[in-house]
């Protein structure tokens, strides 16, 4: 697909049952690239019974599961991947235990000698926007910047993080990110979340990558 896809981030908390369902939800309104499931208060036990509910229904979504940083939860929970951004060692050891059959994303800085360093692991995408910040109307200028930035000279995959908004997809998508990442504008709008993921679909559908010469 030559254009930006779609990677959702639950709520930091949720009722397992209700998330399963509203996933579901999502998927019945189009492409979905990844899921990451993210609890960052969260332990790992709590971790692992969640993601032993939401993991297949994520999948059967046709999307990739992905833990925030718990990397035992995720291999024990079979999900696809995990997301680690505590340190950069950690990062090594989780691209040491999962590769290759499993992804490993990282993020989390705003200096971009970090974000080379941190790609330079072997990493499967790099993630621009930060998770534990109140999300405002549009995406932060830094990660509109970040993203531009290195999808313009790397080829490690990027993830940008857009606002609480789905028409603020359509400033994130013109930094040609490969992945556009939605938290709070799809589960705290009060919207159909079906008719939203059809709605930024179609806005990640006019913005399609730029032709190479």
């Amino acid at each position: 697909m030559n254009r930006p896809r779609l990677f959702l981030i639950t709520p930091p908390e949720f009722d397992t049952g209700e998330m399963a369902a509203k996933l579901e939800q999502a998927f019945a309104g189009g492409d979905i690239a990844c899921v990451m499931i993210y609890m960052p208060g969260a332990g790992t036990k709590e971790i692992q019974t969640a993601a032993e509910v939401l993991v297949p229904v994520i999948q059967q979504g046709g999307a990739a599961a992905i833990i925030y940083r718990d990397t035992q939860a995720a291999g024990r929970s079979g999900a696809d991947g995990v997301h680690v951004d505590t340190s950069l060692e950690d990062v090594k050891l989780a691209v040491e235990s999962f590769h290759p059959d499993r992804i490993v994303g990282t993020g989390g800085t705003k200096l971009r000698h970090e974000a080379m360093e941190l790609a330079e692991t072997g990493v499967d995408y790099i993630f621009f926007g930060k998770l534990d910040l109140p999300e405002k109307e549009n995406a932060h200028a830094k990660t509109l910047s970040s993203a531009a930035w290195w999808a313009e000279l790397f080829s490690t995959p990027c993830v940008a993080l857009a606002g609480n908004t789905i028409e603020t997809l359509a400033e994130v998508a013109a930094t040609t990110a490969d992945f556009v990442a939605l938290k709070d504008a799809l589960w705290n709008s009060g919207g159909d979340i079906t008719s939203l993921v059809t709605e930024a679909n179609g806005i990640l559908d006019a913005h399609p990558f730029p032709k190479d010469d």
